[in-house]
Order: structure tokens, then sequence, then C-alpha cells
């Protein structure tokens, strides 16, 4: 009887292994390392995005912005809105019909949300991965990666990142909020090794005069 259960301990031990194995696809994982490298590899980049949103509805909103990345700061421009990231602090620029307000915050307050800049290496923590059949994208052979949280809690459900089979650039990504809404972002004329000053990531508040300033940190 004893060498029964501890055969069937053994059993269970090595099936939940197989179950954590398979929630971590080693194959998406050298796909996703490769992306992760090649990010870390550039001393930045400037790219043309678009941004569409569609609810469970069926209805969507599609902006078109400007996104620059380095290392851990961003600066991402919307039509009527800027947020600026210098690693530390976090401003978020709104600018509409003659009224200009700043939000100001921490970066640690930022925490858990998906940016710019760490959308290449969120697979480290609270997702499984698995690879999933390529197609074409932006006119380009794309491996598509598809990550899943581990956490309720987590902002997204699920996440799909587009990456380009032959250089292993990123050029876009879906976000499933698991409520119907979805979430998609597109790269175009993406340029490597922009050469970006740190005070191109930080914003001055002294050069908008009488600007409203909302400090939360």
């Amino acid at each position: 009887m004893k060498k029964n259960i501890l055969f069937l301990s053994f059993f269970c031990l090595m099936f939940i292994g197989f179950q954590a194995l398979a929630q971590k696809d080693p194959n998406a994982k050298s796909v996703l390392d490769a992306m992760s490298q090649k990010f870390q590899a550039m001393n930045g980049f400037t790219a043309e995005f678009d941004f569409t949103y569609q609810d469970g509805s069926g209805s969507s909103d599609r902006q078109s912005g400007e996104v620059a990345v380095k290392g851990e700061q961003y600066r991402l421009k919307l039509p009527e809105q800027e947020i600026f990231n210098d690693g530390k602090t976090v401003w978020t620029f709104i600018q509409a019909d003659g009224y200009r307000e700043v939000t100001i915050n921490d970066v640690s307050q930022m925490e858990g949300e998906l940016t710019p800049s760490n959308i290449y290496r969120m697979y480290e923590s609270g997702f499984d991965y698995k690879l999933l059949a390529e197609k074409t994208y932006q006119g380009k052979k794309v491996q598509v990666v598809e990550l899943n949280a581990t956490s309720a809690d987590a902002p997204f459900a699920q996440v799909k990142l587009m990456i380009d089979k032959g250089t292993k650039d990123l050029l876009g990504w879906e976000m499933f909020d698991g409520q119907g809404g979805m979430y998609s972002y597109s790269f175009k004329n993406l340029k490597a090794n922009a050469d970006l000053p740190p005070t191109y990531f930080a914003f001055d508040t002294k050069k908008y005069p009488g600007i409203e300033v909302i400090d939360l940190r």
C-alpha cells in the first residue's frame, strides 16, 4: 500500500511538472529572448505607430502617434496627449482646446502598467506563453507569441506579440482585457539607434507658463 502511495505521489509530481513546462513553451521563449536581446542591443529607437481600441460590441477608435524608447525611458506622442518617462518620473501632458495640464507621478506608482519600454521583457514574470502559427503582418513573415496572465488581477488577460521572423523586431501587439476589449499597437518606420539625449524624455514645466500642474508624487 505504501509503495502504491509513493508511486501515485511521484506520478502526480511528474504530471504537475509536465504541465508547468507546457505552460512555458521553450520555442516561444527562444523567440522572446531573441526579441528582448535585440531591443537591449539597440541604443534606443523611434517609430510611428497606430493604436486601435475595440470594445466587446465591435465599435472601435483609432489613433496614430510617435514613440521614442531608450532603455527604461520613453516618450509617447498622441494627438492631444504626450507621456514623458525619464526612468524616474512620469509626466502626462494634455493639451486640447487651449487647455494645458500635466500630471506628475513617480515611476514606482506606475508599476504593473504595460509601457513601450517594458513590453520587451514582460514575459519574464506573470505570464505563461506559447508559440502560435506564423502569419504575414505588415507584409512581413512574423512569429506570433501568445502570453497568458497567470494572475486574475493582471491588467490584461492575454497579449499577442508579432515578431519579425528575420530581424526579431517587435512589429506590433494585441492586448485583451478579458472583458471583450482589445487594444492593438502597430509599429511602422522603426529607426534603431536614435541619438536621443536624456532631456528628450523629461518634461519641462518652465516652457509652459500658466500650465496646471497636478503633482501626485
